[in-house]
C-alpha cells in the first residue's frame, strides 16, 4: 500500500503535478469518558456506534455522516486510523462474534463460517481483511464482531 502510494506521489511530481493521497475508509472509535448529564444526541450517537460502555472500541466505516458523528461525540471518545497490523492483532487478540444475541470468542473458523458465509466470510483471516480494506460486506461483518473490551 506505501510502496504504491510512493510511487504515484514520484510520478505526479516527476510530471509537475500534485499528488493527493487517498483518504482512509476506516477508522478505529475508543469510548473513553463517562456520559452522565450530557445531551441526548451525544447519547444516541454513542449508541448508534455500539459504544455503550466506558473503554469500548469499534470499526467505523468513514464517510461524511460518519465523521459528523465523530465530531459530534468527539469529547467522549479517542479515534485514529488503522494499520492492518494493528486491527489484525484486535480481532485476533480481542475480538468476539455475536452469534444469537451472545458474545462468543471466536475460537473456530466454522463459528465465523456458520455467520457470515453467506457473504463470503469463511474464517478469521477473511473477516480481517473484509474489516480492514472496508469491502462490499464490511457492515456485516462490523455488525457480526462484538465492541472491543
Amino acid at each position: 500500500m506505501y510502496r504504491t502510494e510512493i510511487r504515484m506521489a514520484r510520478m505526479t511530481r516527476k510530471a509537475g503535478n500534485f499528488y493527493a493521497p487517498e483518504e482512509s475508509k476506516l477508522a478505529f472509535v475508543i469510548r473513553i469518558q463517562d456520559i452522565n448529564g450530557v445531551s441526548p444526541k451525544v447519547r444516541k450517537v454513542l449508541q448508534l456506534l455500539p459504544l455503550r460502555q466506558i473503554f469500548n472500541g469499534t470499526f467505523v466505516k468513514l464517510n461524511k455522516a460518519s465523521i459528523n458523528m465523530l465530531r459530534i461525540v468527539e469529547p467522549y471518545i479517542a479515534w485514529g486510523y488503522p494499520i492492518l497490523n494493528s486491527s489484525d492483532e484486535l480481532i485476533y487478540k480481542l475480538g468476539y462474534g455475536k452469534i444469537n444475541k451472545k458474545r462468543i470468542a471466536l475460537t473456530d473458523n466454522a463459528l465465523i463460517a456458520r455467520s457470515l458465509g453467506k457473504y463470503g466470510i469463511s474464517c478469521r483471516e477473511d473477516l480481517i481483511h473484509e474489516i480492514s480494506t472496508v469491502g462490499k460486506c464490511f457492515k456485516e461483518a462490523n455488525n457480526f464482531l462484538w465492541p472491543i473490551k
